[in-house]
């Protein structure tokens, strides 16, 4: 096959997996944002003729794909570019001209290219993008954003939102937030972390990614590059650490739970396996990870038909499932319904040599008794077969079945009164809120209240996002737009806050007080509360 046929099937492969990847519990006019815009963000041209601030190159395009997931796009990731690369025999640092990366994109199915530079300005950095819309080969104007060199994850913040508006004019986000979303995230851990994903040398990987977890502790990205690094030297109880350490809010959160149970069970921890797996089928429940889930119970001496059952089910044309279903409803004594199963499982997979010997053995058992040289016979010459194992996490499956239930709520959504669905989507926005991710949150905040402007908690919510981000004017005026539709206690506590800041004590303590009227409970209401008398009585 020559290149080309390569590079539409790959970009078949990699557009169904781009597809996939908007977060589920959007509404219709959030996913429409994004859905369909598949992006391919380069890695940024270093202009600066400082080799030692190479690293930004691939650092540009990591900060700029995540805040276009959580803005609702969906960028091609970093393994898809280097996979697609090392299927072509190109090395993982191959910098295309732009005319290379607008077929690039076009080959990957993308609809959008982000192509970049950055130069240094004195201490601060410079960094400009542009988008290349694929389908009409029109460039868009240069945008650019520039800070201090310590500030360089809130400068590609920053770019990333003049870029998101270049995508989509109506894009209503506010700058604030996509800069504030990376407020967390350690300037010093963030390099050791890029250079641990791009260094060629596996020892340089683990020193850098050790040095990222080291600094910041709870930087999820970099464990997971790590676990995969551990994995992938079968050192599976350090790499089941570090999977342990992804946090359900990262976007690798699932495939750090497959990752973490295949850890688990080769290490002989079972029934830990076993919860990991469940975690992940909890959110997922995709038949390779039942799969597993089954392997762990059956390995920790339970019976795990049902698991492979649901499977089997599941992707009923996997030979594997069938074997599994097979051994387990044998080790129960159901030899004909385990006969059936492994018929089954030859009849997808005719060459299945161990089937084809299980087959044999259980339909002749007579014939399986091994004669041993002085006369006497053994029972149990063959060993009792293991369930096999679905060792690779299938990213495409994952991202298209998220997908599927991203689908399946939008049409949910769609069934509601404008009403009903501005309270829903408020719903889902404040478990967003409470999860710290603040554009997801701002998104469905802003779709609730552009549905139904009379609900009190998607405008108290939308302030307290502006506040976290910074700007206190807008979450003053989205807290007053609440109280004018009800009392929330939110919105109280809001504005409380941003009074205790600006040393307004007085209004402060009266709407600590009214929050605590509504929610009498409210630890935040009452930790606002103390800090107002601390202020007042001149111990804060």
């Amino acid at each position: 096959m020559g290149a080309a046929g390569v590079w539409l099937l790959l970009g078949c492969a990699l557009g169904l997996q781009a597809r996939g990847q908007a977060s589920p519990e959007v509404s219709q006019e959030t996913a429409d944002a994004g859905r369909g815009r598949i992006l391919l963000v380069q890695p940024f041209d270093n202009r600066t003729g400082q080799p030692s601030l190479d690293w930004v190159r691939e650092a540009a395009a990591e900060i700029l794909s995540s805040r276009f997931t959580s803005a609702g796009f969906a960028p091609l990731s970093r393994e898809d570019r280097v996979y697609a690369l090392d299927h072509l025999g190109l090395p993982e640092g191959f910098q295309p001209s732009r005319a290379s990366s607008l077929k690039l994109a076009q080959t990957l199915d993308a609809d959008s290219i982000v192509v970049g530079n950055y130069v240094t300005d004195g201490t601060g950095l410079v960094a400009f993008a542009r988008v290349v819309d694929v389908a009409h080969l029109r460039m868009s104007v240069e945008v650019s954003a520039r800070g201090e060199m310590h500030d360089l994850i809130a400068v590609f913040g920053s770019l990333a939102w003049k870029v998101t508006r270049e995508l989509d004019p109506g894009f209503s986000g506010s700058e604030e937030t996509f800069v504030a979303a990376g407020r967390g995230t350690r300037l010093d851990a963030f390099e050791q972390y890029i250079r641990g994903i791009t260094e060629p040398d596996h020892d340089e990987r683990l020193r850098h990614l050790n040095n990222a977890v080291r600094l910041s502790p709870d930087f999820g990205p970099a464990w997971m590059a790590l676990g995969r690094e551990d994995y992938a030297g079968q050192q599976y109880e350090e790499a089941a650490a570090a999977f342990a350490k992804v946090g359900r809010n990262d976007p690798n959160a699932l495939e750090a739970g497959f990752y973490r149970g295949l850890s688990l069970l080769f290490s002989g921890s079972y029934p830990q396996a076993e919860a990991a797996f469940k975690g992940v089928a909890m959110v997922l429940p995709l038949a390779e990870v039942l799969n597993n889930e089954g392997v762990a119970v059956s390995r920790d001496g339970r019976d795990g038909s049902a698991q492979f059952v649901a499977a089997e089910t599941a992707d009923p044309n996997q030979a594997d499932y069938h074997f599994n279903l097979a051994v387990s409803l044998k080790r129960r004594g159901e030899t004909n319904a385990a006969l059936a199963e492994l018929g089954q499982c030859v009849k997808l997979r005719p060459n299945d040599t161990e089937a084809l010997g299980l087959e044999k053995e259980w339909r002749e058992p007579a014939a399986a008794v091994r004669t041993v040289s002085d006369g006497n016979t053994d029972a149990a010459a063959n060993p009792d077969p293991l369930e096999r194992i679905v060792r690779s996490f299938d990213a495409v499956a994952f991202r298209q079945a998220a997908g599927m239930m991203d689908q399946m709520e939008t049409a949910r959504l769609a069934e509601l009164s404008p009403h009903d669905r501005a309270v829903k989507l408020t719903a889902q926005a404040k478990d967003y809120l409470d999860r710290g991710l603040l554009l997801e949150a701002e998104r469905l905040y802003q779709t609730a209240v552009a549905t139904d402007g009379a609900i009190a908690e998607a405008h108290a919510g939308l302030a307290e996002v502006r506040e976290r981000s910074g700007d206190a004017a807008s979450a003053r005026t989205e807290a007053k737009a609440a109280l004018e539709l009800k009392p929330v206690a939110e919105a109280y506590l809001v504005l409380g806050r941003l009074d205790l800041a600006a040393n307004h004590l007085d209004n402060a303590g009266k709407e600590a007080g009214e929050a605590l009227k509504l929610d009498p409970r409210s630890a935040a209401a009452q930790d606002l509360s103390r800090k107002i008398e601390l202020k007042t009585s001149g111990k804060l």
